[in-house]
């Protein structure tokens, strides 16, 4: 049977067409409707204020470009690279990001200085979990400065242009911008004894320390990259380390690491960058953190990712306690010069969106959850002759009183089904107990998760048939999975 609420009546599930097609979004793609796509907006309005206030120009690019430009600039990376198919034309591939495509318009243009920002869609086939915000389909915003300036000067900007964002989004006291520097980074591979040939990989695998521990990324070195287990164990020293400007005195005091040019030149860089975050007031937001390593080929320079702050009573299940890294980005000279004889420095940063939309919405959705009145809502539905089902309402009502679970149900002998909806639509209740005179009959009723919108398969759309005896711990779980 599938429940309608508009009608009010029963009407019988039509079986699905043999060989029908799978109506389904691709893997790590979703629709976007309604409450979503205003939230989304708010999102997109917020940071493009931030853009305009640093005298950002918007840039818009196609959303597939030549093979050969994104061919060799993401290191490992490039596996996820979207390739097109080959129709007799030019070979093309969807946009990985939107930096290269920032750095192929400046090579082929006459521009030397700006400020560019863009909002669009990039792709890649990563191993997709939505929960995590982790998608095959997705929207970056980026800022990048573009021009030859006085050291860390731009950098500083871009990271006080970082922090005024999630001031915007009201996030600013739940972020940490963690700081690298990949002159430091290369220099101490250098001095702890990594061949030049394996740097880059080398790398790659340090990056991955945000989500592995550090025996799974000493093991991937040594058995899969052919790292020397000692020099493994000397990068594991140095990695472990963050802090602010106290961990660049600390490697100052390091003799072997300050002999390595690349190292003193960066912390040099460092103690630079840390006077004028003092000066934006935004140093309590920065972390310096060796372990920051940024997969991506093209960097040169300072290098930073946005990670949310967790509260103490965060839960292992919590939306924002598996999310990665909401913003990143770094400083890359050499990129332009890859495309031409021209090298336009540069520096910027990409803000994930959908991250960012996955952590609001949970916050809003738990802000709801603190505010409504109840949990379950109890709905009763018949066809002619139905009585309400008012007695069988009061005993379900009674049995999840007893169990401390928020409960309500319609004060009418007879309501009508719309508008017991609408009832516990209009109280954000998340779970309705449906119960049908056939099936109270037979000691079942339906449990329904509420507020799903579309795309819900047939046991969401109707509830899950239960034996009455059941129901408690069902909703005892519910509650507990979305605490």
């Amino acid at each position: 049977m599938s429940i309608n609420p508009k009608e009010g009546a029963p009407k019988e599930a039509k079986p699905p067409k043999k060989g029908a097609i799978a109506l389904k979004t691709p893997k790590g793609t979703r629709d976007w409707i309604g409450a979503d796509i205003n939230l989304r907006d708010d999102i997109f309005a917020n940071i493009s204020r931030v853009f305009k206030a640093h005298g950002g120009t918007p840039l818009d690019t196609p959303v597939f470009e030549l093979s050969e430009i994104l061919t060799n600039k993401y290191g490992e990376d490039s596996r996820l690279i979207y390739e097109l198919q080959d129709q007799g034309g030019e070979l093309c591939s969807l946009r990985y990001d939107l930096t290269v495509p920032l750095a192929r318009y400046l090579a082929q243009s006459s521009t030397l200085n700006m400020k560019r920002y863009q909002i669009a869609k990039v792709y890649r086939r990563d191993n997709p979990s939505i929960a995590r915000g982790r998608l095959r389909e997705f929207f970056q915003c980026d800022f990048d400065t573009v021009g030859e300036y006085d050291t860390m000067i731009p950098d500083s900007e871009i990271l006080c242009i970082a922090v005024e964002v999630f001031e915007s989004l009201g996030m600013a006291d739940d972020i940490t911008i963690k700081l690298n520097h990949r002159k430091i980074l290369d220099g101490l591979f250098r001095v702890a004894g990594v061949p030049e040939d394996k740097i880059r990989p080398i790398s790659s695998a340090v990056d991955k320390l945000d989500k592995a521990p550090w025996a799974e990324v000493k093991k991937e070195m040594v058995e899969e990259k052919g790292l020397d287990e000692a020099v493994a164990d000397k990068i594991g020293e140095y990695v472990k380390h963050s802090g602010g400007p106290e961990l660049i005195e600390l490697l100052r005091k390091d003799t072997e690491a300050m002999a390595n040019e690349n190292v003193e030149a960066g912390l040099k860089e460092m103690s630079l960058l840390f006077d004028y975050l003092k000066a934006y007031d935004i140093t309590s937001k920065v972390s310096f953190d060796l372990s920051l390593a940024r997969g991506l080929d093209y960097y040169t320079g300072l290098i930073y990712e946005v990670v949310t702050k967790l509260p103490p009573d965060a839960k292992a299940h919590d939306e924002e306690s598996r999310i990665g890294s909401i913003a990143a980005g770094g400083r890359y000279d050499n990129l332009v010069g890859m495309f031409g004889k021209r090298q336009i420095p540069c520096v910027g940063i990409s803000f994930g969106v959908d991250r960012i939309f996955t952590i609001l919405k949970t916050r809003q959705e738990k802000e709801k959850q603190a505010a409504r009145k109840a949990d379950v809502y109890i709905m009763a539905f018949g066809g002619k002759g139905f009585d309400g089902l008012l007695a069988e309402r009061m005993a379900i009502a009674r049995m999840l009183w007893k169990e401390g679970i928020r409960t309500e149900f319609s004060a009418k002998v007879k309501p009508k089904l719309p508008q017991q909806f609408k009832a516990a639509e209009t109280n954000d209740i998340p779970l309705a107990v449906i119960l049908g005179e056939g099936e109270v009959a037979e000691g079942k009723l339906r449990l329904k998760r509420l507020g799903l919108g579309e795309g819900q398969s047939a046991e969401e759309k109707d509830g899950r048939l239960l034996a009455k005896e059941d129901l408690v711990a069902e909703v005892k779980k519910y509650l507990a999975e979305n605490a």
